[in-house]
């Protein structure tokens, strides 16, 4: 049985109304709390009744192409500007390659996940959603994560993010959720935010992005380095065997670095200092041959295992914890080189959902549903037109042939007189393949009409938000109640943040406190109206990231902050510790051409301090003579170099000589501040943050 979910508590309340004006022709009005508004229409004018839900075959069935309100909406949203992405727009990308290590020819005939030790080329973009290409790489937001698979069948594009939930239920959403996350349209700010009243607005009257919301504000959404995050696919996939039967599965990426994110403060601090930072990180790390790296997995499960799960796999606001449905580990993907030209690959590069190859199939995901539509529409217009495939970095690097021709762009030179089929006049034009081809999953009847309706089973829109919170530790908890706090600051309307609160009330009563405190609210608003009665479910530590940060030091990077008197001897000792452990070295010195040693000898400097912060890297060094440490404790960008580094918990290894200047910063005596001779103590502190610091130097909420 399927009924009617409201978008947000207001809807259940508004009252349609009919009145006319002067002339006597008739107009819909929906009369609401704030007033009287026009009847939302088509651009041809036909009234809406429901902007939530897309049409479908039946409750839970595939969405229906006959859909124009949806359609109408997506096709104007992809077309809205060019040629830069409207959302995804900040990328970056390189090629490699994805080598299988476990077979899954039980469950699917495709030969990239079924033949063990195949490689397949790839090209990976990552890429902030929503700010402009010119905006900067390290602001809160969802980070996308697509993969375009060459394959021998075709290309087969996996398109998710960074985090494994979305924020809506239904793809008739999503303009509605990226405008009210862009700029605002009066004013044209803030850039690549979403702490603003429109964002803030929108959340709180829509329930289901309560889940997500809860990973947006996570550290999970301020990565330290797109090589330290995980990627997945978002909704739930199928798998077809060789008789056509069907297994779900939802795919992950695990990066082989371990998971770790930034302080809020070293991001903001990340965007002044290094705009670039992200892109600059991974383009780095290729050249010097330390080729990212993750853990290719998946998650399958049965028809009748999805039935028995207390939630619905179809919903994107849904994810399936790990300790129900255990991830899988079945191969790797390595980048291992820089597009050629930036321009001709990671901005021309066209992902879609529905590229896919035969033996993985769609789910009835609402959500993926229309994004197998919109992607394609969005590429016609960034790209020119219907050749876009022809752009090298889409080309498949298999043979394709079809009946396709002319159009902008055309590229190619077909020949012949036939462009039809069937067709008995050319014997060399393409034809079906039966036995090879693509096939759709053989999908039972839907048991109803089609409608705009949503499941029951997509009504529960709080408790896999509260499992996420409890899941947590404290540290990350505070961190989530912190950028609540933080973003709702931001937003002038009242009203919203209160609404806002109303829903932390489902999730858990102290973060609606500790938020609520945070604002300056003295009492809690009513919670809001919840469609079910949000459930305690079993906390799931997998949902943490600091839990899965690895304790290593490669592919990070490590500075020396030195100046004109440093003991040659501690650079040396320490710069070959840390590189032994698989770690960079940048040296850092009052002047761009570098400082002259105890004993006369000339160390050339990667940075000049001024330009080069301390938020750059994941550990520093100060190794000062005494002369120098006073000297640098009266410059500001030298006490800010170790005044930040201390407060982002980072591990400082010092000389003796340092100490004025580590006074003068405010650093004091802890784990994570070492003698710079005590090179094994620094080196395991520099592995991890010094969480044990941070109740020391902030109040958070």
């Amino acid at each position: 049985m399927a009924k009617k979910i409201a978008a947000s508590p207001s809807r259940t309340k508004s009252v349609a109304l009919r009145s006319s004006d002067d002339t006597g022709n008739g107009g819909e009005l929906h009369q609401t709390a704030g007033g009287s508004h026009p009847a939302l229409t088509t651009n041809q004018g036909i009234p809406i009744v429901d902007n939530q839900n897309s049409l479908r075959a039946f409750d839970k069935g595939p969405t229906l192409l006959e859909d124009f309100i949806l359609r109408e909406k997506i096709t104007h949203f992809d077309h809205e500007r060019i040629p830069e992405r409207i959302v995804h727009a900040r990328g970056s990308g390189a090629h490699g390659y994805f080598e299988l290590t476990k077979s899954l020819k039980k469950y699917t005939t495709a030969a990239l996940l079924s033949e063990a030790g195949k490689r397949t080329p790839v090209f990976a973009r990552f890429s902030t959603v929503a700010g402009g290409a010119g905006s900067v790489d390290t602001p809160r937001d969802v980070r996308g994560f697509a993969v375009k698979f060459y394959t021998s069948a075709g290309n087969w594009d996996l398109v998710g993010n960074n985090i494994p939930v979305f924020f809506i239920q239904d793809a008739i959403k999503f303009p509605d959720l990226i405008h009210s996350v862009k700029m605002e349209p009066d004013r044209g700010f803030p850039q690549a935010a979403s702490a603003h009243d429109t964002f803030w607005d929108f959340i709180s009257l829509m329930p289901e992005s309560m889940h997500t919301v809860m990973w947006a504000m996570s550290d999970r959404t301020i990565p330290r380095s797109l090589r330290m995050m995980e990627g997945f696919g978002v909704h739930s996939f199928r798998l077809l065997d060789a008789k056509g039967n069907s297994t779900f599965v939802k795919f992950h990426w695990r990066p082989k670095l371990g998971l770790q994110s930034t302080c809020w403060d070293e991001a903001v601090k990340l965007a002044g200092a290094d705009p670039d930072f992200q892109r600059r990180d991974l383009f780095e790390s290729i050249q010097r041959g330390d080729h990212p790296e993750w853990e290719f997995g998946v998650q399958l499960f049965t028809e009748a295992e999805a039935e028995a799960f207390p939630f619905d796999h179809l919903d994107p606001t849904k994810l399936i914890p790990e300790e129900l449905v255990p991830v899988q580990i079945i191969g790797r993907m390595v980048l291992d080189r820089w597009p050629d030209n930036f321009f001709a690959e990671t901005e021309q590069v066209a992902f879609c959902p529905a590229n896919i190859v035969p033996g993985i199939d769609f789910s009835d995901d609402p959500l993926l549903q229309g994004r197998l539509f919109s992607y394609l529409d969005t590429q016609l217009i960034r790209l020119g037109g219907p050749n876009f495939h022809q752009i090298p970095i889409n080309a498949p690097k298999c043979p394709f042939a079809n009946l396709q021709r002319d159009g902008h762009m055309q590229m190619l030179q077909p020949k012949g007189r036939v462009n039809y089929e069937p067709n008995s006049l050319q014997a060399d034009t393409p034809r079906e393949t039966p036995t090879t081809g693509f096939r759709s999953f053989e999908q039972r009847p839907g048991l109803g009409a089609k409608s705009r309706l949503r499941p029951e089973s997509f009504a529960d829109h709080y408790s896999q938000a509260r499992q996420f919170f409890k899941s947590q530790s404290e540290i990350e908890q505070a961190h989530i109640a912190f950028a609540f706090v933080f973003e709702l600051s931001k937003v002038e309307t009242a009203a919203v943040r209160l609404r806002t609160l109303s829903h932390l009330r489902h999730i858990d009563e102290s973060l609606a406190k500790r938020v609520a405190d945070g604002l300056g609210v003295d009492k809690l608003p009513p919670a809001a109206t919840a469609t079910v009665k949000p459930r305690d479910l079993p906390v799931s530590p997998a949902l943490r990231l600091i839990g899965k940060h690895k304790p290593t030091l490669r592919g990070r990077t490590v500075g020396i902050l030195v100046d004109d008197g440093t003991e040659a001897a501690q650079v040396s000792a320490l710069r070959k510790a840390v590189e032994a452990e698989g770690a960079r070295v940048k040296i850092v010195a009052p002047k761009i051409g570098g400082a002259k040693l105890k004993g006369g000898a000339r160390l050339p400097a990667d940075g000049a301090l001024a330009g080069t912060p301390s938020v750059l890297f994941d550990a520093v060094a100060v190794l000062l003579s005494k002369t120098a440490g006073e000297t640098l404790a009266s410059e500001a960008a030298a006490v800010d170099w170790v005044r930040d580094a201390f407060g982002h918990l980072k591990a400082i290894a010092f000389s003796p000589g340092a100490a004025a200047l580590l006074d003068a910063g405010g650093v004091v005596s802890d784990r994570g501040v070492l003698d710079a001779d005590d090179v094994a103590g620094f080196i395991a502190a520099a592995k991890t943050r010094q969480w044990a610091r941070e109740p020391t130097l902030r109040t958070l909420p």
